[in-house]
């Protein structure tokens, strides 16, 4: 039996399952992802990545935080790949129960996923730092320099994690839900090298674990099957049954 024959038998039999996922979900679409080899850290800026995604430098330098964030984090014209549509398409037919995600790009709700419990947050909400109001993504992208707010003159904020602050609780509270819940386990395109986000995986109760990565992974040895291929190549052949 080949690896993809073993993946839709895991499919066809499981009544739970939860997909948690990374970057590499979104690279297909077009999204830069941060740790490969062409990936946000290895390209040359006046500070690192990890710097300017930081609380303390959005609050001590938030023009040259929104120049790095509006170039290379707004992705607003790209579309979501056979991967997000097969999830989407597995929790319409009351096979998939969450998706849980690290990446804040939107892409699965474009897909028609209900159920996704964002991590980091999300480029699609934003709020002012003082009144509170709420603005879309197209509204930050549009701003010339500091997006602004419209009623109070406050700094807008995207409603994303940054270095330094933490996860929502009650989007990690539902994760572990999730997780201890689902009977197969499908993790695709992240190292699990991010942490808290990568440490969910260990509520995960049921007993096959299957990594669609490129690379290697911390957690390679703990998957029933790992599969090397690129995660929409490899979802899009699946059938919902």
């Amino acid at each position: 039996m080949t690896q993809l024959e073993t993946l839709q038998q895991y499919i066809d039999e499981a009544k739970s399952i939860v997909f948690f996922g990374g970057a590499g979900v979104s690279t297909e679409s077009g999204v830069p992802d941060f740790r490969s080899v062409d990936g946000l850290y290895h390209q040359k800026w006046d500070y690192p990545p990890e710097t300017i995604l930081s609380h303390t430098f959005f609050v001590g330098q938030t023009g040259e935080f929104y120049r790095f964030y509006k170039e290379k984090m707004l992705c607003l014209t790209v579309q979501p790949n056979a991967a997000h549509k097969k999830l989407a398409e597995l929790e319409a037919a009351g096979k998939l129960t969450a998706v849980i995600t690290q990446n804040i790009d939107g892409l699965h709700q474009a897909a028609g996923s209900k159920n996704v419990l964002e991590l980091h947050g999300s480029v699609h909400r934003n709020y002012c730092r003082r009144c509170r109001k709420f603005f879309d993504a197209q509204y930050m992208k549009n701003a010339l320099d500091i997006p602004l707010c419209d009623a109070c003159g406050g700094v807008i904020k995207p409603d994303v994690v940054l270095y330094e602050e933490s996860l929502d609780g009650d989007t990690i509270e539902a994760a572990v839900s999730a997780l201890r819940q689902a009977d197969l386990l499908i993790i695709g395109g992240t190292s699990l090298a991010v942490y808290p986000a990568a440490g969910l995986i260990q509520y995960f109760g049921g007993r096959r674990i299957v990594l669609l990565n490129r690379d290697e992974t911390p957690y390679d040895g703990r998957a029933t099957l790992c599969i090397r291929e690129p995660i929409g190549q490899v979802l899009g052949q699946m059938k919902v049954r």
